[in-house]
C-alpha cells in the first residue's frame, strides 16, 4: 500500500505524541517536530507508510535521546490485557463458536494502537466488536485453509493486543496441531508495536512449537523490512499466514495468501479496503 497525503500530518501528530510521553519540555517538542517536518519534506513520498514511519520515529528517538518513548504505555497495555485474559478466555470457551469469538476478540484488541489513535476504550470496543457485523468476512476461507495447515506465520501488531492474539492461536491449535508457529515481532521499539520482550511477557512463548522472527523497527540490525524478499520467503514457506493490524496491512497488502485481521481506524486504510472507519475486517488476499 502506497503512502497517502493524509499520512503526512498523521506522522507529525505521532512524533509530537511520542515526545510528549517522555517529556514536558516544549522546546524539545518543537525541536522534534521541526526535525520530523524537515525529514518529511525531504523524503520520497512514493513509499509505504511503515517505511516513512521508521524514519519519523528514528528522529524522535534520536532527538529525544530515548530508546523507547512508548515503554510505559506498552507496559500498561500488557498488564491490562493480562488482568482481562481469564475472563476473555472464558468468554471464548462459552461461546457457540469459540474460534469465531476468538477472531472477533483478536480484532477488538487491535484498538490498542497509539499510531492512528490518541485514546480508546478497550472494554467498550470488545462489547461492540462481539456484536458487530464484519465489513469483510472470509471466516469460512480461514477455516478451510486451517484444515491442512502444518505451519502458521503470525504477524503481530501491538503490545497488549498480542494477548488477544494468544487467545486466537490457542483456538487455532484446538482445530489443528501446528508443527511450527512463527510469531513476527518488531526487532526494536517503534510506537507501541510488540517486541520479543512483550511477546515473552504475555506468554506467547508458552505455546507449542513457537519461534520468533524479527521485523525491522527502522534501526539497523533489527530485521528485514516488510516488503523485503526475506519476508516474502517467510510467507511462502508457511501454510497459514495471519497479519494483524493496519501497519502490517500497509506493508504486506501487496502479497497474496494472507489473512488480514484488523479494525479500520483511519480513513486512508478504510478507503483502501472499501470499508468505513470503525469497521471490522477478516480479509483473505
Amino acid at each position: 500500500m502506497k503512502l497517502n497525503l493524509d499520512c503526512i500530518p498523521c506522522f507529525q501528530r505521532q512524533a509530537l505524541q511520542a515526545v510528549r510521553f517522555i517529556s514536558d519540555d516544549e522546546e524539545l517538542h518543537e525541536k522534534v517536530l521541526r526535525e520530523v517536518t524537515k525529514k518529511l519534506l525531504e523524503s520520497d513520498w512514493n513509499l509505504t507508510p511503515p517505511e516513512l514511519a521508521h524514519e519519523v520515529h528514528r528522529i524522535v528517538r534520536s532527538v529525544a535521546n530515548e530508546k523507547d518513548p512508548y515503554k510505559e504505555v506498552k507496559k500498561k497495555s500488557n498488564d491490562l490485557v493480562l488482568t482481562m485474559y481469564p475472563a476473555l478466555k472464558a468468554k471464548v470457551e462459552k461461546s457457540a463458536d469459540p474460534l469465531r469469538t476468538a477472531v472477533r476478540l483478536a480484532i477488538a484488541g487491535n484498538i490498542i494502537d497509539f499510531g492512528p489513535l490518541q485514546e480508546f476504550n478497550l472494554e467498550k470496543t470488545i462489547k461492540e466488536v462481539l456484536k458487530k457485523k464484519f465489513a469483510i468476512d472470509d471466516y469460512e476461507k480461514l477455516k478451510e485453509n486451517l484444515k491442512d495447515a502444518k505451519t502458521l506465520l503470525f504477524f503481530t501488531d501491538n503490545a497488549g493486543e498480542i494477548g488477544f492474539d494468544k487467545l486466537l492461536v490457542e483456538k487455532l491449535l484446538k482445530a489443528r496441531r501446528f508443527e511450527k508457529i512463527s510469531f513476527v515481532v518488531k526487532g526494536g521499539p517503534i510506537i507501541n508495536d510488540a517486541t520479543l520482550e512483550d511477546a515473552i511477557y504475555m506468554g506467547l512463548c508458552d505455546l507449542p512449537n513457537v519461534e520468533f522472527l524479527n521485523l525491522s523497527s527502522g534501526e539497523a540490525g533489527t530485521g528485514p523490512e516488510r516488503n523485503s524478499r526475506k519476508v516474502k520467503r517467510w510467507i511462502s514457506k508457511h501454510d497459514l499466514v495471519i497479519s494483524k493490524g493496519q501497519g502490517n496491512y500497509e506493508g504486506l497488502s501487496e502479497n497474496d495468501g494472507l489473512f488480514f485481521l484488523l479494525m479500520a481506524k483511519c480513513p486512508v486504510i478504510a478507503s483502501d479496503l472499501g470499508v468505513k472507519v470503525g469497521d471490522i475486517v477478516l480479509k483473505y488476499k
